[in-house]
């Protein structure tokens, strides 16, 4: 399950990552709730459209920022890209504690963090499998997503207490800190023992990326069931928040809730760990698993079975997520890894502007269980899509020596598609 945590380089690329994203799920607490309280009156549209304006730019620029991770060095992008995120966190802090911001100033913000976020997500996607053989790419990956999901544990949980004894501000201030110990895990890791890249020839063609996902068909029904549930099912931040409001929760109720559903995600990536391989099957059940898990949560009557049931909610979000991100690094071409991972994250994120504000308004006027079960039905469509390319692709057979007497074979591309 660790056979990565052998390479001094993915150690210290894990620590980290760690101690960064703990800050990155404190600060995430803070905008959140900032927007929700300080600057409206439970306004989740204002919410979702921060959402929008903070995860569009992956959608809008996808094409240079997978050119620019298949083009530079991307170590040293990342130091740029991680610096860069540190002084937009210092500077939002120092608005909040002086009480000068404002609700279209956070916008601007919110909108200057996608930008940033937009060119580190693919470099540091990609980067993973510079650290790492091909072998371990899917280990590597599924161990990033645990560490991400062990800070998702801490990050909030710490973040809604903080925020009730010191206020949000100073949460955006912890997260400059804690950018510092990516950059030193940046310089410390040894170039020496990256794996050596594969340069393309036409790297400076952002076309190439498009044209090889719609060769595949695999990816293209991958990519389509990820933008499903990141559109309309994964908006947690309103989720959360307007049901915490809901049961009479402050901040530190929020923050509750996003570790708890941090919970089940460590647990989903651990679980992912220990796969040899990532499958599309795994996909495909992980979405049914995350709208089921989804529509029971939206019915709960009390705060604590809610927060019982995002545990379920979290393992399938991660376990399809890990899953889909370890395909992706597995699968794809080395020459256009960083392009077909940008348009994995521009998937990813990029849908959040699509469903943020759909989501925000639904929680509004219909109220935050409504909105819960949108995404569910998102789920669900998602399965039902990934069901039904694996009957009609003839993988599905009957095989007496299996437990249910039906066996998937393997998806597998067939091909490189030429350029």
């Amino acid at each position: 399950m660790f056979r990565s945590l052998s390479l001094f380089n993915f150690r210290v690329w894990i620590i980290g990552a760690l101690i960064s994203n703990i800050g990155g799920w404190m600060q995430a607490t803070a905008q959140d709730w900032v927007v929700l309280t300080e600057l409206t009156h439970n306004d989740a549209t204002a919410m979702g459209v921060t959402m929008a304006l903070q995860f569009g730019p992956p959608l809008v620029l996808v094409s240079i920022t997978g050119w620019v991770a298949d083009r530079f060095d991307r170590r040293k992008l990342l130091m740029v890209t991680q610096s860069t995120l540190m002084l937009l966190a210092v500077t939002v802090g120092v608005l909040l504690l002086t009480h000068v911001m404002t609700l279209p100033l956070m916008w601007v913000f919110a909108l200057c963090f996608g930008i940033a976020n937009a060119f580190d997500g693919p470099a540091r996607q990609a980067f993973v499998s510079d650290v790492v053989s091909r072998e371990n790419a899917s280990n590597a990956v599924a161990l990033n997503a645990a560490s991400f999901n062990m800070a998702r544990l801490i990050g909030p949980a710490v973040g809604g207490v903080m925020i009730v004894l010191v206020g949000t501000g100073w949460m955006f201030i912890v997260n400059a800190v804690t950018f510092l110990a990516m950059i030193v895990a940046l310089l410390v890791i040894r170039p020496a023992e990256l794996i050596p890249r594969i340069r393309s020839h036409t790297a400076a063609r952002l076309a190439d990326g498009f044209r090889y996902v719609a060769g595949r068909r695999d990816l293209v029904v991958l990519f389509v069931m990820v933008f499903l549930i990141a559109a309309f099912g994964m908006n947690f931040p309103i989720f959360a928040s307007t049901m915490a409001l809901e049961f009479g929760q402050k901040a530190d109720g929020y923050g509750l809730l996003s570790s708890v559903l941090a919970i089940g995600s460590l647990a989903g990536a651990l679980m992912a760990a220990r796969r040899e391989r990532a499958r599309m099957r795994v996909v495909t059940f992980a979405a049914g698993g995350f709208g089921v898990a989804s529509m029971i949560s939206s019915f709960m009557p009390v705060y604590g079975l809610y927060a019982v049931m995002l545990v379920f909610v979290g393992f399938s979000t991660v376990s399809m997520l890990t899953t889909a991100n370890g395909y992706v690094q597995t699968t794809t071409d080395p020459e256009l890894r960083g392009r077909v991972l940008a348009l994995y994250m521009a998937i990813l994120m990029g849908a959040t502007p699509i469903g943020a504000p759909i989501a925000g308004w639904v929680a509004t006027t219909f109220g935050p269980r409504a909105a819960i079960q949108l995404g569910a039905t998102a789920g669900l469509v998602a399965c039902a899509i990934g069901l039904t390319t694996m009957l009609w692709s003839g993988r599905v057979h009957r095989d007496s020596s299996t437990r249910f007497g039906v066996a998937i074979d393997e998806t597998r591309p067939l091909r490189v598609v030429t350029k």
